[in-house]
This record gives C-alpha cells, sequence and structure tokens, in this order.
C-alpha cells in the first residue's frame, strides 16, 4: 500500500476498522492466478473470519505467499468549496477522502459443519441484534440448515500483518478541517464527517 507518514492510521483508527469489519476483498495469489471475493466477515483472536459459496473454486486454489483482505471504512468526494483556504488563496482541488485497511496473513480453510455454524450463529447474531425482532438460525429448520451449511466452505485469515491508512485531510488547518466536517454532515455523509472530526489532531 502506498502509506505516506501523515496518512498512516493510529492504533485506535486501525483497530476500530478491523473491529467492525462487515464485509471485505479477500484477495489470494494462487498457482493459477490472482482469486478475489467479497464476503462477509468477521474480526477474532487475531483472524479474519467468513465464507464463501462450495462451488466458489477460490478456497481450492493453492495460495502462493499470504492472503490479503481490503477492508473499507467510509470514503467520499471533499469539495474544495468547503475549505477555508479556496477563499484566501484559491490553491485548492478536489479530492477523495477514505479510510481503509489491508490485512494480510494466512489462509486457512475450514471444511467442518460444527465450525460453519458457530461462525453463522456469530455473524447473524451480529447483525440481527440490531433489529427489534432478530431472525435467528434456529428459525430455520434443521434439515434446511444443514443443506445450506453444507454449501458453503469457511475461510481465515490468520492475520500477520495490517497496513491502515487513514485519508482524512487532517493535516490540513483547522478552518480547512471545519469546513469539510460540516460539508460532509450537510451532505449527510454522517460516518466520514465522525471518523475525520475523531482523527483530526487534539489540541496540546
Amino acid at each position: 500500500m502506498y502509506l505516506p507518514k501523515h496518512f498512516r492510521a493510529d492504533d485506535t483508527q486501525t483497530r476500530e476498522l478491523l473491529d467492525g469489519v462487515q464485509a471485505g476483498d479477500l484477495i489470494t495469489a494462487t498457482t493459477s492466478g490472482l482469486w478475489a471475493t467479497f464476503l462477509p466477515l468477521l474480526h477474532v483472536d487475531g483472524a479474519l473470519l467468513g465464507h464463501v459459496a462450495r462451488a466458489n473454486d477460490h478456497w481450492r486454489r493453492e495460495a502462493v505467499g499470504e492472503s490479503l483482505v481490503i477492508i473499507h471504512g467510509p470514503d467520499g468526494y471533499i469539495t474544495p468549496s468547503w475549505y477555508a483556504a479556496k477563499a484566501e488563496h484559491g490553491r485548492v482541488v478536489p479530492t477523495w477522502n477514505y479510510l481503509t485497511a489491508h490485512v494480510y496473513g494466512n489462509l486457512v480453510i475450514h471444511d467442518d459443519p460444527a465450525w460453519l455454524e458457530r461462525l453463522v450463529r456469530a455473524l447473524t447474531a451480529r447483525h440481527e441484534g440490531r433489529r427489534p425482532e432478530p431472525w435467528q438460525v434456529d428459525d430455520a429448520p434443521r434439515d434446511y440448515l444443514d443443506a445450506q451449511l453444507r454449501a458453503i466452505v469457511g475461510v481465515e485469515l490468520s492475520i500477520t500483518r495490517v497496513e491502515a491508512k487513514a485519508k482524512l485531510g487532517v493535516q490540513r488547518s483547522a478552518a480547512d478541517v471545519d469546513g469539510v466536517i460540516g460539508g460532509l454532515a450537510e451532505r449527510g455523509d454522517a460516518q466520514l464527517a465522525a471518523a475525520t472530526a475523531r482523527g483530526r489532531p487534539r489540541a496540546q
């Protein structure tokens, strides 16, 4: 990853990206070329856990070296009209701000119904838990659930290193950052506005 020092995410931003992951791009270099799959994920004990369709050849391919998961945080277009500097000297241009993490590790395959059921229950609890009347795995007939579990294969990225990037423009003047936060909030981009506010340097 191209990662200038001033865009390097701090430990808090990195942890929030990992713990908040909902889905990501799993990319593996294999003996038959690059394979990529977008899949739901959980971060648990130094690993990213997910599952792919059994029909997806990604899990069958022999990996060459580490695999990579790309986690996407909030992102969005930044207009120079939000910068106080536009009125001061006009030397501003548009950009795109974002949070992202490239997570590297060794890919482990789990073709085990018990492991898969634990994962499916954990994923379901995470996402359904926000609903007033959450659906539960046990709402489905057991024979149907067993058939669905046979149709998927588990993947685990055992994390070896993380490169996280916070390109939020917080190195700009306080007035410019305030303008961006206000503009994002007005546009309804609350997540990116909040990330920008949290990422700005604290006054000493």
